[in-house]
Formats: structure tokens, sequence, C-alpha cells
């Protein structure tokens, strides 16, 4: 059968509503010609809107199937990461916790040298258990010296309870130890999916704490002359 011997068919595939996409499928022609040779072919406004509908269909489904492998690709890249991380850090030296714990008290502690004594303020478990463990293990913080101060909204109040204990347990520290709850004002319209286990922003202080916090703020700013000397930074 010669290529113009095809066009009947291709006529009466393209009056049936098909596709030029299914067209080329179907009689093995490139999609100009089918175009070219169904130019005079209207379709009704059903077969265009079926056309429309097959499209869409189809892109989604692309997208879909796009949207999978680009999921298993980032799942492939987060494990690549991962193994070489575990490499590069291997286990932690006293060395690398004491610079772990000055690192996050200067991007989370308060640092006004005129008010106040040692406060740690994140809403992070792990970070603050961290935190607490560097102040005692490290800095040699007696226990009884700790206290902690929540601060959540106002609507959680009724699961406040929940909230102290979920600190207390994690610190190990006794409910006297720690400061009346703040209760932040701000109106919350929409009630989150993690509203059960939100526990707040935990405030770890230590009292009497001004040498502690001068001490610490020292050390800030020997690690900022060792980062500084690294980039080859002027430290004024």
């Amino acid at each position: 059968m010669s290529r113009f011997d095809l066009k009947p068919k291709v006529e009466e595939l393209r009056r049936q509503g098909k596709s030029l996409k299914d067209i080329v499928n179907a009689v093995g022609i490139s999609k100009s010609t089918a175009s070219l040779w169904c130019r005079e072919i209207t379709l009704s406004k059903e077969q265009k809107y079926l056309l429309h509908k097959k499209m869409i269909e189809g892109g989604h489904a692309g997208r879909l199937k796009g949207a999978a492998a680009n999921h298993e690709k980032r799942l492939m890249e987060e494990r690549r990461a991962g193994t070489e991380a575990g490499k590069l850090v291997k286990s932690m030296s006293n060395r690398d916790r004491l610079s772990a714990g000055i690192a996050l008290y200067w991007a989370e502690g308060s640092k006004a040298r005129s008010t106040g004594g040692f406060l740690f303020v994140n809403s992070d478990p792990v970070m603050i258990r961290f935190m607490y463990d560097w102040l005692a293990d490290d800095l040699k913080v007696r226990k009884s010296d700790f206290y902690v101060h929540i601060s959540i909204n106002q609507i959680h109040k009724p699961r406040i309870e929940k909230v102290l204990k979920f600190w207390a347990d994690l610190l190990d520290l006794p409910r006297n130890q720690f400061v009346k709850p703040f209760y932040m004002k701000v109106v919350q319209k929409k009630i989150y999916a993690n509203h059960d286990k939100y526990y707040g922003v935990c405030r770890l202080g230590v009292r009497r704490s001004a040498f502690l916090k001068y001490k610490v703020l020292a050390m800030i700013e020997i690690l900022k002359a060792e980062v500084a000397q690294a980039v080859g930074a002027v430290v004024s």
C-alpha cells in the first residue's frame, strides 16, 4: 500500500475523533503528513473536548511519573549524602563537642553583656538536650542551678501539664525548677496538624551565671577569630 493510499484511513480516523498522535501510531506516517491530510476535517465540540481532556490526563500522568522519578533520585542522593556525612563526622571528639556548644550559643543564646545570665532559647528538643548536657558535662554546671521557662501560645493552655512534663522528662529536672509558663496572646485561627505534639519554646537558663555567660562569650570570640583566620578575614 502506497503512502497516499493511507490517506482515506487517516481521514476516517480523524473523523472518529482520534488525535494526530494516535493516527501517527496507528498508520505509521509522520505527524506533519497526518496534520496536512486532516486539516480540512472539522471535529465536533464533543470530540475536541475529549481530545483536550485526554491531553490533560496524559500530561498529568507524565507529571506524576516525573515526580516519582525525582523523588527516587532525591532519596538516592540523601542516602549517598548520609553515607559521606557519616564518614566525615565519625565519632565526636571533646573538641568537636565543645565547639558545637559554643557555636549553638553563638547562634541561639543570649549575648547581651549588660543584662541577665546564661540563657539558651530554642524549640528543638534535641538542641535543648544537647545544650543541657554540654553545660552539665563540659562546663560542670550543677543540676540544681538550671531553670526552665516555657513560652507557648495560649491555645495550648489546656494541655500545659503535658507540655511541662515533656520538658521535665527530657531534661530530668524537677518541676520546682520550672518558671511559670508564659502564654503568648497571638490568636491562632488555624489548628495545625502537630498541635498535640508541639511543646513551645524552651528557655534553658542557669542561675547566678554571669561568669559562665562571660566565659562562653569569650569562647565565642576565640571561635570567631579562628573562623575568621580560616577564611582570611580581618577581626576588628
